[in-house]
């Protein structure tokens, strides 16, 4: 049977996130801290200061590197929360994607969020309850010059679905927060503002302005709620209305 909606969290609750030194994964560390969770963040960077939880250096493309730092954490705390954000990206048309930037692409992106959520699914189910949130992105629903990282995220939609169906009598739930532009420093570098094709692709959301991580990671923060145990396989577009009319 199902578990009944939690209305109280069982303390203290312990949540992974991955790729949380910067930008939106910085913001959900924050996000996830105030609401009362304790957090380890896996990256291969270290956070600007601590405030984004305890942090473990890890490449998230090496799976040895990966598994030995999860056995690790696993070993010491009972995570019943799991965020998995890191990704790679290299742009290219798709004559010029290499096969070994492909493979970096779905390995870092959908192999890792594999790999974290098998490791942290014996605490959650001696728990009777779970929250997994991927963070996928509108490009799975096309974009140029993303083969190999439209193809990943649209990997997590996917694993988002099957999981969700698998783990849902555990009382397991598990959905996914796709972001469109969101105005990160890494957004931003490549992006000036002054530019004017920074300038159209603003103009072509319909809010007319781009996302802020901490609306990411928001929404991000809704479904690891406790009262969002009736939830799941969903895939939330947080873009400003430029996914509208494209998902169906």
């Amino acid at each position: 049977m199902t578990s009944q909606p939690q209305t109280k969290d069982a303390a203290p609750r312990h949540a992974l996130v991955t790729g949380g030194s910067s930008g939106i994964g910085l913001a959900i560390c924050h996000t996830l801290i105030a609401a009362g969770w304790e957090v380890v963040n896996f990256d291969i960077q270290p956070p600007p200061d601590a405030s984004s939880g305890e942090f473990v250096r890890v490449d998230m493309g090496d799976r040895a590197a990966l598994a030995e730092a999860l056995a690790q954490v696993t070993a010491r705390k009972a995570l019943t929360g799991l965020v998995n954000n890191v990704a790679a990206i290299r742009p290219a048309p798709i004559e010029d994607t290499s096969l070994d930037d492909f493979d970096l692409q779905i390995g870092v992106t959908a192999r890792a969020a594999l790999q974290c959520t098998q490791a942290v699914l014996p605490a959650m189910r001696a728990a009777g309850h779970g929250r997994i949130v991927n963070i996928t992105s509108r490009a799975a629903l096309g974009k140029e010059l993303r083969s190999g990282y439209a193809a990943a995220k649209g990997a997590l939609n996917a694993l988002t679905r099957t999981w969700a169906l698998e783990l849902a009598p555990r009382g397991i739930t598990v959905n996914a927060v796709a972001p469109g532009p969101i105005a990160t420093a890494a957004f931003k570098a490549a992006n000036p503002a002054d530019s004017p094709r920074t300038q159209r692709i603003a103009q072509g959301i319909p809010v007319q302005r781009f996302g802020e991580p901490a609306e990411v990671a928001h929404a991000v923060g809704c479904f690891m709620h406790p009262m969002a145990s009736f939830m799941t396989g969903q895939v939330l577009y947080v873009c400003g209305g430029i996914t509208v009319g494209l998902a169906g």
